[in-house]
């Protein structure tokens, strides 16, 4: 049994996209660590990276060229700013020359050594090959896949099976929504409270602590950022930057220093109900704008839907609950975090297998659940919430314009939002006893969708709103 820790389902990095990104920055520094595991690592003189399938359809929109440069210099995605990346891909494009790991200069010039071709590999259709020229003239070669959500395997999938057996002592092993629910009901605990025991076998309550205050730092942080950034998103389509707009129709001209003097200033004005969706839609808006400018977010469980779960719970923060705590918080990201492995578990969080359903869908599944705890739901009527959410996202494409994580993306995010409140609502008014649909229903039949879905709406821009509208008219 497969157990993922809530650090892996939501963890911070820099967008566009956790898949076509964050994964291929991801797998420059495991490639590295693997050269130097094995000796080779002083010995490279030459390095080419050939970006297969989607990673090659849609790279230039999701800067996977760029993260791969990020990741051969050994940069951090987490910690690295994000300001100074296109300084430093033009300091290689202008010498021709990368600092692999911050150590060693070799030749490279982007537009010869990162090929993108357009076949696509067996095992995943976000397959790369990294490979590496030594001294003495011989080569190695190494492929990795990028499976979604910043998640990165080999095609024996070592990695995965060493995760595996690291976290095969969780006390209370998950595969399903069934096994969650018998756990809840067994132990008397609520989703967030079995998910923290899972948690505690990995790292104490002060780590946790810390690495859930860094997750929702990121999220506000993000969501502060594109209320107060106006423009164009990069990119050529010219999209204007939305949020800042709605946020100063909402908020006014006041001047706030800090995101939390700003939530503060939020949680305390007066919301009319017809600005309600006004607000969720600016939180996710505003997200995913600074994920569209190569940002820091956090993924949850992707990149492209990064915006659904801060705005939903900024949602409980503003309009609900005035006197939330961070035990409100942590409750939040526990519940959200394990409902996403399920559905990574069961199916997949990679829209390049499961189209927007998998990223999209999968978030407002996520953030529906975890609202419907904060808000006294019991563990079936959560998993009922992220039931609903996910059965009005079945089917949803995945077919971005230009290749940009931008249109239809950004508006989606503020979409999944909405539809994760009215799940929680419906959950809450509802019998989960006499519900004809399942969470693992739903999370199975996502799953056969995804295997049904062509190939032209997983994220490939090779079909929907990506062919059907001219560039020049955007």
């Amino acid at each position: 049994m497969e157990s993922i820790s809530v650090f892996d389902m939501l963890s911070i990095g820099v967008g566009p996209s956790s898949s076509h990104t964050l994964g291929p920055w991801r797998a420059g520094l495991r490639w590295i660590e693997e050269l130097k595991a094995r000796g080779v690592f002083d010995r490279v003189v030459g390095i080419t990276v050939d970006l297969y399938g989607s990673l090659s359809l849609t790279g230039i929109g999701h800067a996977t060229d760029v993260a791969v440069m990020m990741g051969l210099c050994g940069y951090d995605p987490e910690t690295f700013p994000t300001d100074k990346i296109d300084e430093e891909v033009a300091q290689i494009k202008m010498t021709q020359l990368i600092d692999f790991n911050q150590e060693r200069p070799c030749t490279f010039s982007p537009s010869k050594h990162i090929v993108f071709n357009k076949n696509f590999l067996d095992f995943h259709p976000n397959g790369m090959t990294f490979t590496a020229e030594l001294s003495d003239g011989s080569k190695i070669k190494d492929s990795y896949y990028s499976i979604g959500g910043g998640f990165i395997v080999k095609e024996e999938r070592k990695m995965e099976k060493i995760k595996m057996e690291k976290f095969s002592h969780f006390p209370f092993p998950i595969q399903n929504g069934s096994d969650l629910l018998a756990f809840c009901m067994a132990e008397q605990k609520s989703i967030s409270e079995i998910v923290l025991e899972n948690e505690r076998s990995l790292r104490n309550d002060e780590e946790i602590d810390k690495g859930l205050k860094a997750i929702w730092d990121v999220m506000l942080q993000s969501v502060y950022d594109g209320c107060h950034t106006e423009g164009y998103l990069p990119g050529g389509l010219n999209v204007v930057r939305r949020a800042s707009a709605m946020n100063k129709k909402l908020i006014g001209d006041s001047i706030y220093e800090t995101p939390q003097e700003w939530l503060d200033a939020i949680r305390n004005t007066k919301v009319a109900f017809r600005q309600i969706l006004k607000w969720v839609s600016s939180f996710a808006i505003a997200v995913n704008e600074v994920n569209a400018s190569l940002g820091r977010v956090v993924t949850a469980p992707t990149n492209g839907s990064a915006g659904v779960i801060p705005a939903v719970l900024m949602y409980y923060l503003v309009i609900e609950n005035h006197q939330a705590t961070w035990e409100d918080i942590k409750k939040f990201l526990l519940t959200a975090g394990e409902i996403g492995s399920i559905f990574k578990k069961g199916a997949t969080i990679s829209a390049a297998m499961g189209g927007c359903q998998a990223e999209i869908g999968v978030s407002s599944s996520m953030a529906a659940g975890a609202l419907c705890e904060l808000m006294g739901g019991t563990p079936d009527q959560c998993l009922m919430a992220s039931e609903i959410a996910m059965e009005h996202h079945l089917g949803l494409t995945c077919d971005p314009i230009a290749g940009l994580v931008q249109i239809p993306c950004i508006e989606r995010n503020a979409m999944g939002a909405v539809k994760a409140i009215n799940a929680c609502e419906i959950a809450l008014h509802s019998d989960p006893s006499k519900a004809k649909v399942s969470l693992d229903d739903v999370v199975a039949t996502m799953w056969a969708t995804a295997q049904d879905m062509t190939s032209k709406y997983k994220e490939t821009s090779e079909g929907g709103l990506a062919v059907q509208v001219n560039i020049s008219d955007c």
